[in-house]
């Protein structure tokens, strides 16, 4: 399964180097530097913040992102608490989850980092997600994009177009074809540049295991999870080599540094993180093909006594629950709602039980309670406001999504619920603006500038509300401008 929906991404990029205007665009209104100018230093943080940014509104126009703010705050928490213990200076960081069962983590320049779900299938620990995480971690905080094109210029000057067509297909796993477009075709620059990006690999093994330990995580999980990739390789065959491991080459060696290299660090033992076990049960109700496929394989796995009891009848509590056997989630759920009644996760699986039973007072009562103990936790607050629309009180979720969206602006989702709750609240400007916001985040520039032309002709009569509109109008012109579109 490819990441891609279609070949848009790869397309859309390849017109943009071939399209001159973007060279003067980038250079000129980013005043990003001409990598083919002689003596011209790698990026800036601010010029990789601006292609990082760039970058992502391609990506998530054309790659199917998940939208699963229980899985997105886990991922997120655990980067946040690795990072203070990293060597990463500029932390203004953009974690995007995809939706796909392949192994697969990357690092963007500009503080994107993103992770396929299909990988947290494959980390049986917390400790092994981290090394992962750590290690992409490592490559940002090394600046290893901006050495590799220094690097790949004294091959042969490139445009920067160029560099972001390479870019794109790194982290689509075509990391042949991106290191191709980063070299111009050159066999020689090909070659150089795949011995130095296993010199950026061993560099951020390194520095990443050092991020591990001192976060006071297992430095075993490095090596555990290139053993778990290792063996998902050889399993699938050669035609299936995982993403990961094609802009990550592995080898017996380098399960063996990191071995060796863990055996410097002392001892750390601690229990399985029940919290992680739990976001890996959704991910796996999320990939299965059918509801029916996650009620089996979480029922086998109890039979057979499988660990961490809580977190197999966790995802069964899902799966039930998404195949509409509401009696059977309950029932499911009562035990882990008696040991641990204030969990998040467990309090919206209780309410989503609830609204499957039509009982969506109740629902918003529990989610606001356990809201009161953690405000503006997000998972919560999505999961209430969803709660709120469905009890047909849509303008209070209107402005509690409106309060959640000054700490969480960059969440597609959270602008997309919004937009739904105001239109049946009545705010067809409202409505407009965030489909707009939703619109720009997924790269779709065209439909945001429709929406805020709508919510404009609108707001004639208003001239306050009218110049926010058409200074977000003016924020699209200089996107596009430059990305040239």
């Amino acid at each position: 399964m490819t990441l891609f929906r279609n070949s848009n991404l790869i397309l859309a990029t390849i017109i943009i180097v071939l399209k001159s205007p973007l060279n003067y665009a980038i250079n000129e209104d980013l005043k990003l530097p001409n990598l083919g100018e002689t003596g011209t230093s790698v990026f800036s943080p601010e010029h990789e913040y601006q292609l990082g940014r760039m970058w992502l509104r391609l990506f998530r126009s054309n790659v199917r992102t998940l939208d699963d703010p229980i899985v997105q705050d886990y991922v997120e928490n655990l980067i946040f608490q690795l990072v203070p213990h990293s060597r990463l200076e500029d932390r203004r960081l953009e974690i995007v989850l995809v939706d796909s069962p392949e192994i697969n983590a990357f690092a963007v320049p500009g503080g994107i980092i993103g992770i396929n779900n299909g990988l947290l299938q494959y980390a049986e620990t917390e400790s092994e997600l981290a090394s992962v995480l750590s290690h992409e971690i490592a490559h940002l905080s090394q600046r290893h994009f901006s050495r590799r094109i220094e690097h790949a210029k004294r091959q042969q000057p490139l445009t920067l177009a160029t560099m972001l067509t390479g870019l794109v297909l790194l982290t689509a796993g075509a990391g042949d074809a991106g290191l191709a477009a980063l070299t111009v075709g050159q066999a020689a620059a090909q070659d150089a540049a795949l011995g130095y990006s296993r010199s950026n690999e061993a560099e951020a093994d390194r520095i990443g295991m050092m991020t591990l330990v001192a976060a006071g995580l297992d430095p075993n999980g490095a090596a555990s999870m290139f053993e778990n990739m290792l063996k998902a390789s050889k399993f699938s065959g050669t035609k299936q080599i995982p993403e990961f491991l094609r802009t990550h080459p592995l080898s017996e060696n380098r399960i063996a540094d990191a071995r060796n290299r863990a055996r410097d660090y002392p001892d750390v033992s601690s229990q399985p993180s029940l919290t992680y076990q739990l976001v890996r049960a959704r991910t796996i109700t999320q990939l299965k093909i059918s509801n029916e496929d996650s009620i089996s394989y979480f029922r086998a796995a109890l039979n057979d006594g499988e660990a961490l009891q809580d977190a197999m009848y966790y995802g069964l509590v899902l799966a039930l629950t998404r195949g509409g056997r509401a009696l059977e989630a309950k029932s499911a759920l009562e035990p882990l709602i008696k040991k641990d009644p204030d969990r998040i996760e467990y309090v919206i699986a209780d309410a989503e039980i609830d609204l499957l039973k039509n009982r969506s007072n109740q629902a918003a009562e529990k989610l606001k309670k356990r809201l009161s103990i953690s405000p503006r936790n997000h998972p919560l607050t999505m999961a209430y406001a969803n709660t709120l629309v469905h009890n047909d009180q849509a303008h209070i979720a209107e402005e509690i999504l409106i309060e959640q969206s000054e700490i969480k602006s960059s969440d597609p989702g959270l602008w997309y619920l919004l937009a739904e709750t105001q239109g049946l609240a009545g705010n067809i400007i409202g409505l407009h603006e965030s489909r707009a916001e939703f619109f720009i985040l997924n790269g779709n520039l065209d439909q945001a500038e429709k929406q805020l032309n709508y919510a404009l002709e609108l707001s004639r009569t208003n001239y306050q509300k009218s110049e926010i509109l058409h200074q977000r109008l003016k924020d699209i012109k200089d996107i596009r401008s430059r990305l040239d579109y």
